[in-house]
């Protein structure tokens, strides 16, 4: 997958239904381990509440999903979650609804419906950004050259993530995919002059 949609940053909304109240928040995670970290986090902070209901989707080769009812009737908690971040086609996307129960039951519909609106809360307050296939970059470059190198990269939707400033500036740098070869193997065409430079590692990045 090359391009897909995510957040643009964290959120959390939060509703009241016949005295229970649902936290819901959404996050970005790259990896399974990110999920997994966030859930327990969330999990340790809010220890009083009963349950702490989540899915996620992420890419990896393939996208890889998963939901938790976390005690809740099954389907009424992390299935709901999970249609709504397909439905919306969210990818790398992790929702956590923590339910502080308020003694009266709700039922399954109206389970639903209250993990749903909470989810789509946060989700909505989040907002959403288009991702692409990218590389993290680190060149050595000349100061008289620096200032190129970034214009270039505002023109390409490249950023300089970090820079250090030595006889020259060692920066490292996030592009698309498709321009990794220009700034590795084919430095030279370009219209600043680079040092060095190699690929750190593949990414996904903003649109």
């Amino acid at each position: 997958m090359e391009e897909f949609l995510s957040i643009k940053e964290e959120a959390k909304a939060e509703i009241t239904e016949k005295k229970s109240k649902f936290i819901a928040e959404v996050f970005y995670v790259e990896t399974v381990k990110e999920a997994e970290e966030a859930i327990e986090r969330v999990k340790k902070r809010e220890h009083s509440a009963k349950h702490h209901c989540y899915a996620y989707r992420i890419i990896d080769e393939k996208i890889i999903e998963k939901m938790s009812d976390d005690g809740e009737p099954s389907g009424t908690a992390g299935a709901p979650i999970l249609s709504i971040l397909q439905g919306k086609n969210l990818n790398n996307v992790l929702v956590i609804v923590t339910r502080y129960f308020g003694g009266i039951l709700l039922g399954t519909g109206g389970l639903v419906r209250a993990y749903s609106e909470s989810a789509t809360n946060a989700i909505e307050k989040a907002e959403t950004k288009k991702m692409q296939k990218g590389a993290e970059i680190e060149l050595e470059i000349r100061y008289q050259e620096y200032e190129n190198l970034k214009y270039y990269l505002s023109k390409i939707n490249g950023k300089i993530i970090s820079s250090e400033y030595k006889d020259n500036v060692k920066a490292t740098i996030q592009i698309p995919i498709s321009y990794v070869d220009d700034f590795t193997l084919n430095y030279q065409k370009l219209p600043f002059k680079i040092e060095n430079s190699k690929k750190v590692k593949e990414k996904f990045v903003d649109i």
